[in-house]
């Protein structure tokens, strides 16, 4: 029996069936980390099932197969075989097939009428060989991931389906807020870049001097509030050095790298659930597929991956009881480079052509956030008062002078012009025909966004919705299901 669906995870699902219905072959379905795309899986795969298709669940990782037959099971999918190795469910007769993509490297494909690849955007030439191989032309591939924004992605999938984004989810209390503080600036200068981001081997040296790992463990030990942390090292040396120094400073703290066994990783999943271990150290492991209470994360490694920086924020995210938000010990100043992971946002894939201004600062128009002076708490860009301390730096003169003239220097502001806010209406209303619903819907989400009516509402046309317009109405239904369930929830306590 699938769990109930929240309403973010129903609005996947329909906007799935949507983009198959009108003839794509390739979706991507982009869910943040923590909005439950377990449960969106096992819809999908329950679907189809329904209809007598057979399913391939691919996964891009053999310590996840196990996880997600198990998740499987959880949600009533039982009839599941394994391709990976001699598993022992290993039976190509059952209708689901949960298959690892370096098992998939040495065999054939298999006779499948469904493919849903998780974490697609950990990218493989076996998945480009599948979908380039004409037997399987009109088999559809749906793509699952929080971070599909690989270059050349889009040279693969043929429709983005953005359900709802991580700022969405923590809104409607989906996730867990967040507070960062940025108490470290190594300087970067001399470490080079390799395929996009920094050198293992250079970051290794410079985040592993002793002032600067004593630094990461003081830090924790004033404002970690000793809670349940994961730590982001740059590689196995630094990851130990790390969890040594904690031991030190007596703090009990677990590691884990790729080479770990899955006994031992789950030995120290458990210790630190019940508290025997207050940090577990890690290096490019603990990034997907985990589902700890994380309470804190320690970013020790600068990356100038947008994915890898959401996907290690992500781990925090999750919500827990007794959890008011994820508290981020950021050592790299990443967030200064890269915004928070609320301000990233791609509307599109990435089609692999060279673009002007690429990632998030291209798409982002609004600047990044600053460490405060007085207690290193990251705060979000235009806030004068600091949240965390309270501190109010002296404001400088915002004036420059020009040649005989005065300029003074504003933040920008959107401005809609009429010809913005009818495109508005148009496209608010053709949102309001593709999914049955009524001009008196469309109506309301305008005066939401404007705070206002539509000027000359009568003899608008009907629009296709922008990826804006599309967003915008996502999250304010997205609200106002939360807003719902917690009035019932509120009526039935009562």
């Amino acid at each position: 029996m699938i769990s109930q669906l929240r309403p973010h995870q129903l609005l996947a699902l329909s906007m799935l069936r949507q983009s198959l219905g009108s003839g794509h072959r390739r979706p991507m379905l982009q869910a943040p980390t923590g909005a439950g795309k377990t449960v969106i899986a096992a819809s999908i795969v329950a679907g189809a099932l329904s209809k007598g298709n057979r399913v391939t669940f691919v996964v891009p990782a053999l310590s996840l197969i196990d996880q997600t037959v198990q998740s499987f099971w959880q949600e009533g999918i039982r009839d599941v075989g394994v391709i990976q190795g001699n598993h022992e469910l290993t039976n190509s007769s059952r209708p689901v097939q949960v298959a690892s993509v370096q098992t998939l490297q040495r065999r054939s494909f298999p006779d499948t009428d469904l493919v849903v690849i998780d974490e697609a955007h950990r990218w493989f030439k076996t998945f480009e060989r599948w979908m380039d191989d004409p037997y399987y032309e009109k088999t559809p591939f749906i793509g699952l991931s929080a971070t599909p924004w690989t270059k050349g992605l889009g040279k693969y999938f043929d429709d983005l389906l953005i359900a709802a984004t991580t700022a969405d989810l923590i809104e409607a209390e989906y996730l867990s807020k967040f507070r960062v503080f940025g108490p470290s600036s190594p300087d970067l200068s001399k470490v080079r870049t390799v395929a996009g981001d920094y050198h293992e081997g250079d970051l290794g040296d410079l985040m592993d001097q002793p002032q600067l790992v004593a630094d990461v463990v003081s830090t924790w030990c004033n404002i970690g509030e000793q809670r349940p942390t994961l730590v982001f090292a740059v590689n196995r040396a630094h990851a130990r050095s790390l969890r040594d120094q904690f031991e030190r400073s007596g703090v009990r703290a677990g590691y884990i790298d790729a080479y770990t066994d899955m006994d031992e990783r789950e030995e120290v999943r458990k210790q630190f659930h019940s508290g025997e271990l207050k940090v577990v150290c890690n290096v490019g492991c603990l990034t997907t597929g985990v589902d700890w209470d994380v309470r804190c994360i320690v970013l020790a490694r600068p990356t100038k991956s947008e994915m890898l920086f959401v996907q290690m924020i992500g781990r925090g995210l999750r919500t827990a009881s007794g959890k008011q938000d994820c508290l981020v010990l950021d050592h790299s100043d990443t967030h200064q480079r890269l915004g928070f992971v609320t301000d990233i946002v791609h509307q599109t894939l990435d089609d692999g052509k060279p673009k002007r201004g690429q990632g998030a600062q291209a798409e982002r128009a609004e600047p990044l956030p600053k460490v405060c002076p007085s207690c290193s708490f990251l705060k979000p860009a235009k806030v004068h008062a600091c949240p965390s301390c309270g501190f109010e730096p002296e404001r400088q003169s915002e004036v420059e002078t020009a040649e005989g003239n005065l300029i003074e220097l504003k933040g920008k502001k959107r401005k809609y012009s009429t010809d913005d806010k009818r495109r508005w209406w148009a496209e608010l209303k053709g949102y309001a025909c593709h999914f049955g619903k009524t001009e008196k819907f469309a109506l309301a989400q305008y005066r939401k966004k404007f705070g206002e009516w539509p000027y000359r509402k009568r003899g608008v046309a009907p629009a296709t919705p922008s990826d804006e317009v599309r967003s915008f109405v996502q999250s304010q239904m997205i609200a106002y299901a939360k807003r719902q369930k917690q009035f019932q929830d509120r009526s039935a306590a009562a």
